[in-house]
């Protein structure tokens, strides 16, 4: 898969999944713009991906719509077109329903959802213009299966598929295709520290008896953002496994 001089938009690609795909696009010679609140992280990447092709850093809020505007405007002046937007920003607050605070579902709901609402509203307004894009939606499969301690991030992960399939069906005339990859358990720092009673109780759950790497993840997002896949749109790619 090639993308050649596609300018493309990765948010919260300063460290994991986003990162993996940032890297991805940059080896690819895609120009790589990447965005995060982390800026000492952010950089670092920026400098990573710089071996590899043109890029830049944004630190962004994606829940502050008119911040995300004012970066797309940006990238807009500067290389007068945004190809692909991978809507990768996410964090979690996990805790039983009972026990958890207002403030966390809030911001979970923020952070996940609204940023993709923001992130996507701002760049159709070109996309648009230019007849083309490629949007790839980051969920998970928590938004299918669900999982206990998680209603707030499984909420706004199945929020991204519905925004997902919605969105699709508004731009696929205007040669827009707007699509979701839903990771299961993914090998990251975080999962690393787990204890090993802990990660093969999730690998037991697993059909394929192994966690996924956040290249694996990658491998979808670019296939989806590819010319390979301009007749597929609204979908939902499941990354897991086997597992949903």
């Amino acid at each position: 898969m090639k993308f050649d001089n596609k300018v493309c938009l990765i948010t919260g690609a300063a460290q994991g999944i986003g990162k993996e795909i940032a890297l991805e696009f940059a080896k690819r010679k895609a120009v790589v713009l990447i965005c995060d609140v982390n800026p000492d992280t952010l950089e670092k990447t920026k400098q990573e991906l710089s071996q590899y092709t043109k890029a830049e850093a944004f630190t962004v809020d994606v829940t502050n719509l008119s911040a995300v505007e004012g970066m797309i405007d940006k990238i807009i002046d500067k290389f007068s077109r945004l190809d692909i937007l991978v809507n990768n920003a996410g964090i979690t607050r996990d805790n039983l329903t009972l026990r958890l605070k207002e403030e966390d579902w809030d911001k979970v709901i923020s952070v996940n959802l609204k940023g993709v609402f923001n992130c996507s509203k701002a760049s159709l307004k070109y996309m648009l213009k230019q007849k083309y894009g490629k949007m790839v939606n980051l969920s998970s499969v928590i938004a299918v299966m669900g999982n206990v301690g998680q209603v707030n991030y499984g909420a706004s992960k199945a929020g991204i598929i519905g925004l997902t399939k919605s969105l699709s069906k508004e731009v696929a005339s205007r040669n827009i295709c707007v699509n979701a990859v839903a990771p299961g358990y993914i090998q990251t720092e975080m999962t690393d520290k787990l204890p090993q009673n802990v990660k093969d109780k999730m690998i037991e759950m697993i059909p394929s008896r192994k966690f996924g790497t956040p290249k694996d993840v990658a491998g979808a997002v670019m296939f989806l953002a590819s010319d390979y896949a301009d007749y597929i749109t609204g979908k939902v790619l499941l990354v897991d496994g086997g597992m949903v």
